[in-house]
């Protein structure tokens, strides 16, 4: 994060413009072209607000590539949701795919606070939860690809065919497992009920229920539940395939013995043979 702010000041944008007070390790927020607002978050999200789509994909792919960290050029997922603003109300929403953003000054703000910064914070809020499903259809996608490439495993051991796979491709398809189930479970912007950055947010602004909300919208709770279910599976067919392979590996050591007491046994026999002969040719000269 440190060096998205350093890229994004050397680029001539404003670093937290409303002075909202995120730490920049929680969040990022910054004003691209038309007063857009631009959130990026450490799972590696990028949010934007009123952004042409392609000044938005410049950014992502270009001018912050360098600050990720085993970016994923090829497994890149969007989440497009339009939202309004209503003068009228205090509080904001989301219904289906439009989020509607209450602009109306609160009688419960505190002072020292604006309506463009309360405004900013429900941004925060929303953006938070779809930084959260865009990293969770990065998974999801991953995740696929992983069980397309053992799709073939259940149909090879049910039909008693020998499996065409080496030690390390058991060991690669088990190291893939174990990251995929520590992206989804060890990062706290996906299983967490609230991200720590709401924490001290004030109440009445009522940025967990903003966050909940999205959650809701793009069923990620459904979402974490399913891709738990099939990682369960991709782990059992990952036991099979090292069970598979170690039993392999103990016949290919059983062979090895074998066929090591096989030479051995060689050996013996021909030196019994060689002193058999020895004796023989000795009595037989003893004998002349």
């Amino acid at each position: 994060m440190d060096a998205v702010v350093r890229i994004l000041r050397s680029h001539g944008f404003p670093i937290d413009p409303d002075e909202t007070g995120f730490d920049s390790d929680q969040v990022i927020h910054t004003r691209g072209v038309n007063n857009g607002d631009i959130f990026v978050f450490p799972s590696g999200s990028l949010v934007a607000w009123s952004l042409p789509e392609d000044v938005v994909s410049d950014l992502a792919t270009k001018t912050l590539l360098p600050a990720a960290i085993n970016p994923h050029m090829d497994q890149m997922e969007l989440e497009d949701l339009e939202y309004t603003e209503d003068p009228k109300r205090e509080s904001s929403n989301i219904k289906g795919d439009v989020i509607t953003l209450g602009t109306k000054s609160s009688v419960q703000r505190e002072e020292h606070t604006s309506p463009r910064v309360d405004t900013t914070l429900a941004k925060i809020a929303f953006s938070s939860g779809l930084a959260r499903s865009t990293k969770l259809a990065v998974l999801e996608t991953m995740l696929g690809k992983y069980v397309e490439s053992t799709r073939t495993i259940p149909t090879l051991l049910s039909r008693g065919t020998k499996l065409p796979f080496n030690r390390r491709f058991m060991l690669q398809k088990t190291g893939e497992l174990l990251e995929l189930r520590a992206q989804l479970n060890h990062y706290s912007e996906l299983t967490d009920s609230l991200p720590d950055l709401f924490w001290d947010s004030r109440h009445e602004l009522g940025l967990e229920g903003y966050y909940d909300q999205v959650g809701r919208a793009l069923d990620v709770g459904v979402r974490i539940k399913a891709l738990n279910e099939k990682m369960d599976y991709a782990q059992e067919i990952a036991s099979i395939l090292r069970q598979t392979m170690s039993e392999k590996h103990s016949i290919h050591l059983e062979w090895i013995i074998i066929i090591l007491i096989a030479v051995e046994v060689g050996f013996e026999l021909r030196r019994e043979f060689k002193e058999r002969r020895a004796r023989l040719a000795k009595k037989k000269d003893e004998a002349s």
